[in-house]
């Protein structure tokens, strides 16, 4: 009689290989032992045998697993691209007061309180100092916040007024980053250590923005 291992994987083998926790019987009588597929007769001992699963439960046969890549092909794959940092964000700004130009994270900065006196030196707008006349968003002596006539006098010598700012494009804001970032690295050269702090910081956050600007 054959060992009962090798009669439990003709078994397997007759079943398809494929059947999932399949269920052999063990029968034994008058000395004699048998395997077989179907319960024992009532005159024979009965064992149950599970067998191990030999495929996956839905019925399909797992694919075997390719050769791992040659070192060639390891070598010779492109290496994964760094994400794209973002052009840096600024808005090109007028200042109410005297007309000077300035750059800006906020685009909407809050109105304030002006003598009234100095509001006549405001000679350029931001379609002369940055170009296009469309892109210049329109200023207005903005509100006292809900508190009546946005132009009215707050006092009898000053006024509320708002600085005039645009979005600059992209080759503009970088533009401007890039001068930041040189007359930053001009003071930074020129400081002592004690000074080095603050403008080390800036240096880093201009370097950042301009990983944007190709």
């Amino acid at each position: 009689m054959l060992p009962a291992r090798i009669l439990l994987a003709a078994l397997a083998l007759a079943t398809g290989g494929d059947v999932v926790a399949e269920t052999v019987y063990k029968c034994q009588a008058g000395g004699q032992t048998i395997y077989q597929q179907t319960p024992c007769a009532k005159n024979q001992r009965q064992q149950a045998i599970q067998l191990q699963d030999s495929a996956p439960a839905d019925g399909r046969v797992a694919p075997m697993p390719g050769p791992p890549p040659s070192r060639e092909a390891v070598d010779e794959a492109p290496p994964p691209q760094a994400p794209v940092a973002p052009a840096p964000v600024l808005y090109g700004c007028i200042r109410a007061t005297d007309g000077k130009p300035y750059t800006s994270d906020n685009g909407y900065p809050e109105p304030y309180m002006a003598p009234f006196g100095v509001l006549g030196a405001v000679t350029s707008s931001l379609a002369d100092t940055y170009g296009s006349r469309d892109a210049a968003v329109a200023s207005a002596p903005e509100l006292n916040r809900g508190k009546g006539n946005a132009a009215a006098v707050a006092t009898s010598n000053y006024v509320w007024v708002q600085d005039q700012c645009r979005r600059l494009s992209p080759a503009e804001a970088c533009q401007a980053v890039r001068g930041d970032a040189e007359a930053n690295q001009r003071l930074l050269r020129n400081a002592f250590k004690s000074e080095r702090a603050p403008l080390e910081a800036k240096d880093a956050r201009l370097q950042a923005q301009l990983k944007g600007c190709g």
